[in-house]
C-alpha cells in the first residue's frame, strides 16, 4: 500500500466575486455625490488555495541492491520522524538522522510517498470596475494580482541520503 505522488490529504478552494455596497443604487454613498461615484461600481474577485503537501520517498544509492530499473528506499531508523520545518541550506524539513543508507542487498523498510512535503498557499486577488462611456458602449478597468500574497511554492526536501548536508533541505520551489 502507498499513496500517489499526486495525493493531497486537504484541498481548501475559496472562490468569489464580492460587488462593493458603494455608490448609486447601492446600500451606501448611494445618493450622487463624488464619493459615490468614486467608491461605487468596484467588484473583488478572489481564489484561495490551500493544500496539503505531496507525499514524496527517500531514496539511496540503489547500487547495494543490484537490481537494475528498481529505486532503492532508505531505512528508517526511528520511529517518528521529526518535521523540523527548516527551509534553504542548513536548516532539514525533516531530522535527517531518522534515515540511514541501505548497505546489504535488500530493499530499505521506508515505504513509497510516506513523507509529506509543506503545504501550499496560494492567493490571487483581483480588482474591477466598469464606466459606462454611452448607453450600448462599457470601458472596463480590471487589475489582478497572481499569488497577491507573493508566497512561495516550496519543493519537496532533497530526499536522497546520500546528498550529504543537502539531505532533507527545500532549496527550490514548484511549478
Amino acid at each position: 500500500y502507498a499513496l500517489t505522488s499526486f495525493n493531497r490529504t486537504h484541498n481548501v478552494g475559496i472562490t468569489n466575486v464580492w460587488e462593493l455596497p458603494f455608490g448609486p443604487g447601492r446600500r451606501y454613498l448611494s445618493e450622487k455625490g463624488a464619493a459615490s461615484y468614486i467608491l461605487g461600481g468596484w467588484q473583488i474577485n478572489n481564489v484561495v488555495s490551500i493544500m496539503s503537501g505531496v507525499p514524496f520517498t527517500v531514496f539511496v544509492d540503489d547500487t547495494s541492491l543490484n537490481l537494475p530499473g528498481s529505486a532503492q528506499t532508505a531505512d528508517q531508523v526511528k520511529p517518528d520522524v521529526a518535521k523540523l520545518g527548516g527551509k534553504g541550506h542548513g536548516n532539514p524539513y525533516y531530522d535527517p538522522s531518522a534515515f540511514a543508507e541501505v548497505t546489504e542487498a535488500r530493499f530499505g523498510n521506508s515505504g513509497y510517498f510516506s513523507q509529506r512535503g509543506p503545504g501550499l498557499f496560494n492567493w490571487d486577488f483581483g480588482l474591477t470596475r466598469e464606466f459606462s462611456i454611452t448607453s450600448g458602449v462599457k470601458l472596463q478597468f480590471r487589475m489582478e494580482a497572481f499569488n497577491f500574497t507573493n508566497t512561495p511554492h516550496l519543493d519537496i526536501p532533497d530526499n536522497d541520503v546520500g546528498d550529504g548536508e543537502d539531505f532533507m533541505t527545500i532549496t527550490g520551489v514548484t511549478n
